[in-house]
């Protein structure tokens, strides 16, 4: 599976352990084991480093947002995006309801959203599968 890259998806996802191990007094993450084992409709918080436009100047900011986790391949999660981006363009691949895979190490925070909520996500049609 690859990942997402500037060039290519016009973000990436940064890694949560990094920002922990260099502030660890105020960059608190889950346990590795929280987030090794993330099931079907639990919530995971990334951040994503999204490449965008201001003034016509090339910008990257970073957002933290959430995905539901649809399924789990070997190591890698897949999940919904469950939030709006504030810093992406019209017609960038980052929009609610979209697929991104991640790692453990991606995931910030997890939440359990209500069962019948997560499944209803769940249940639409991605608005685009990541390849």
């Amino acid at each position: 599976m690859r990942w997402p890259d500037h060039e290519r998806d016009g973000f990436e996802l940064l890694s949560a352990e990094e920002r922990h191990a260099a502030n660890p007094d105020t960059f608190w993450i889950p346990t590795l084991q929280v987030r090794s084992s993330l099931r079907r409709g639990q919530a995971a918080k990334l951040l994503f480093d999204i490449r965008f436009q201001e003034d016509g100047r090339p910008m990257l900011g970073t957002e933290r947002m959430w995905v539901i986790v649809s399924r789990q391949e070997g190591d890698v999660y897949v999940g919904v995006l469950d939030s709006t981006p504030q810093t992406t363009a019209a017609g960038d691949y980052l929009q609610t309801g979209v697929e991104v895979p991640f790692l453990p190490e991606h995931v910030c925070d997890t939440g359990n959203p209500p069962e019948e909520y997560s499944n209803w996500r769940l249940e639409q049609l991605p608005i685009q599968r990541w390849t």
